[in-house]
């Protein structure tokens, strides 16, 4: 048994940047020796220097651990900006900016609204005490640095979620379609031994014993010679009984009750009558010098061909198909070509899996897809010593 797996296209999957912890350090050093220009003013080093550099530098260096311990960088940044700022004067704006925008994008949605109005809350200590947060220009434009940084980083946060469920979403889409592919497989076998069942019924085993029986007293008793022969025809009669009430049982509900004899290549003209009246021109071509077949053979043949025009019919808009049979010394070709769009299989992928199940289980196999120079086709090779055990 073959297994046959359909995948739909991988989802393209954006490439994104993620900053590691090497960055985040590289991101704290830089910025620490940038604020470090806080420390002096017009008559030299701010003092005491170890007070000045320490607070500079605490609302910067944390940043190295911005996305292990987002909260805490966020207090302990925002924290020293406001102590540097009531002892110091300056208000250093960039590490506890940078810390909420890490809280707004990885922190739930809720911890982040309460980290943004804790925040909100803390800047007025600088703004009332008269810091230099107390200018209302400066105080505005503070307040407007924060709540764009928690605003950027909300949005990559709902923009990261988006993504991570549309993955998900793919992935769950993916596998359904698997496991449709399964279910199309295992019923397309089913359905295959069930008209292989028509032809190679446990029954024939019994046909073919009284045959040989009446074959031995063919010349010498004519009379059991024909007592062989109608017990042959009620025997033959039984089994056809037999296996359209076992049919009937194993049918899905709502498939046609009407049992008739399978079909072979004998009957190709009819279907490419059929099918040319459906508006598709279909050309037949037969190589090599036709014979009997066996059954099985003849049932799938006729069955692949039947597919492959149906498909065309329905899904390729083409104009013009070229259906050719190539007897070989040991086996059986064929070869289905259409000039339409090259899309010869209905969204479900079924028409390809029965045609390919058809060959491989006679011991043969089945190609299909578009064709180079345009159009839709399917080549199938099947020996004729029997299928494949």
């Amino acid at each position: 048994m073959v297994s046959i797996m359909f995948r739909s296209p991988p989802v393209a999957r954006r490439r994104r940047w993620v900053a590691s912890p090497r960055t985040d350090l590289a991101l704290a050093l830089l910025l620490g020796v940038a604020l470090l220009q806080s420390a002096s003013d017009g008559d030299g080093l701010k003092q005491p220097a170890w007070a000045v550099i320490g607070l500079l530098e605490l609302s910067a260096l944390p940043l190295a651990l911005r996305r292990s311990r987002p909260l805490a960088v966020l207090a302990i940044t925002l924290g020293a900006a406001i102590v540097g700022d009531l002892l110091f004067v300056g208000f250093q704006i960039p590490g506890p900016a940078i810390a909420l925008y890490t809280v707004a994008a990885h922190c739930e949605r809720k911890v982040a609204v309460a980290a943004g109005a804790a925040t909100a809350l803390a800047l007025l200590v600088p703004a009332l005490a008269g810091g230099g947060v107390a200018e209302p220009t400066f105080v505005v434009a503070v307040y407007a640095v924060f709540a764009a940084a928690w605003a950027l980083g909300d949005n990559l946060r709902t923009r990261r979620a988006y993504l991570a469920e549309l993955e998900a979403r793919a992935e769950r889409l993916q596998r359904d379609q698997e496991e449709t592919a399964r279910r199309a497989v295992a019923e397309e076998q089913a359905r295959i031994a069930r008209e292989l069942h028509d032809v190679i019924s446990h029954n024939v085993s019994v046909m073919v014993v009284q045959a040989a029986a009446g074959g031995d007293v063919f010349a010498t008793r004519p009379d059991r010679a024909r007592e062989a022969l109608g017990s042959i025809e009620a025997t033959g009669r039984e089994a056809l009984v037999e296996l359209r009430r076992l049919l009937g049982v194993v049918r899905p509900a709502g498939e046609g009750a009407a049992l008739e004899p399978q079909p072979g290549l004998a009957r190709l003209p009819e279907l490419i009558e059929n099918v040319t009246a459906g508006g598709l021109r279909v050309e037949l071509t037969v190589a090599g010098e036709p014979r009997g077949l066996p059954a099985g053979v003849d049932l799938s043949a006729y069955r692949i061909v039947q597919e492959a025009l149906t498909n065309t019919l329905k899904h390729a808009r083409a104009a013009n198909a070229q259906v050719m049979i190539s007897y070989e010394d040991a086996s059986l070709e064929l070869e289905i070509l259409d000039d339409g769009s090259g899309a010869g299989v209905a969204g479900s992928g079924r028409g390809i899996i029965g045609m390919r199940e058809r060959a491989v289980l006679l011991g043969g196999e089945l190609r299909a897809g578009p064709r180079p120079s345009g159009g839709f086709g399917v080549r199938a090779t099947m020996p004729l010593g029997g299928a494949a055990t």
